[in-house]
């Protein structure tokens, strides 16, 4: 088993991608994994394969089915690690942009962190152990072009990220942002298909348009992005607190 044995952790969009990555790695380090999300057929399809987890429904954006599925997830053990990844995207220049859209991407990408992470506060002020994991983006360390709700919303988490590690350093609980620039995962390829659309580039035009910040001239694995997350949980990274981890191959923001 591992250092995480017995430890229940709540995965946020943890049905696919990041998430599903983040949860495996987290059970090969023993964690009791709870997978969040609001598709729960392919949450409880995921779960079969993963040992030690199960699938709980979780709408980031409802404040009273948080609360439920948290009492739910705690129904493992007290919840001593919280991964944040639930998160959407979209793209519209700034002077076209709904102030119903920009409102929607902080919802999910904000306040779905706020909710997911005041749901835990007791468990985790109370614990000898605790680990909160925000999955930020490389768009909240820098601007981008027709993604300012995006980047405002990665940008907020990182705020919130660095003010609670503060509140929080006289605490076993560390909180830290995990800030990858762009990863192989259903939101990439919607992006690809995006750029296909829009300019009529060839796909691999396209995931090279999505590489060219990256200075390795790839786009990143979901498994670089978990192998961070599992380091932020051991015992041995409690030292490492308040942190955005930029994971994009060495470019200079």
């Amino acid at each position: 088993m591992g250092h995480l044995d017995g430890k229940t952790a709540v995965i946020t969009g943890g049905g696919t991608g990041i998430g599903l990555a983040i949860a495996k790695r987290l059970a090969d380090d023993g964690a009791n994994c709870v997978l969040m999300g609001r598709n729960l057929q392919r949450l409880e399809d995921q779960a079969k394969g993963i040992a030690r987890a199960r699938a709980v429904q979780c709408d980031v954006t409802d404040a009273e089915n948080v609360l439920a599925a948290f009492a739910d997830a705690r129904g493992d053990g007290a919840i001593t690690v919280l991964v944040n990844n639930a998160g959407i995207a979209s793209s519209a220049p700034f002077h076209r942009m709904s102030e119903e859209e920009f409102l929607r991407i902080q919802d999910v990408n904000v306040t779905g962190v706020f909710r997911c992470t005041r749901a835990v506060t007791d468990d985790m002020r109370a614990a000898d152990y605790g680990r909160v994991i925000n999955i930020s983006s490389i768009a909240g360390l820098s601007g981008g072009p027709y993604i300012s709700h995006y980047c405002a919303s990665k940008h907020a988490v990182i705020g919130m990220t660095r003010a609670l590690a503060a509140e929080w350093a006289k605490t076993n609980t560390t909180v830290n942002a995990i800030c990858p620039g762009y990863v192989r995962t259903e939101m990439a390829e919607g992006a690809i298909r995006t750029i296909i659309e829009k300019t009529g580039a060839t796909r691999e035009q396209a995931e090279a348009e999505l590489s060219k910040n990256n200075p390795q001239g790839r786009l990143l694995e979901v498994e670089e992005v978990a192998e961070i997350a599992g380091w932020l949980c051991h015992p041995n990274s409690l030292g490492i607190n308040g942190q955005a981890v930029a994971l994009n191959g060495g470019h200079s923001m």
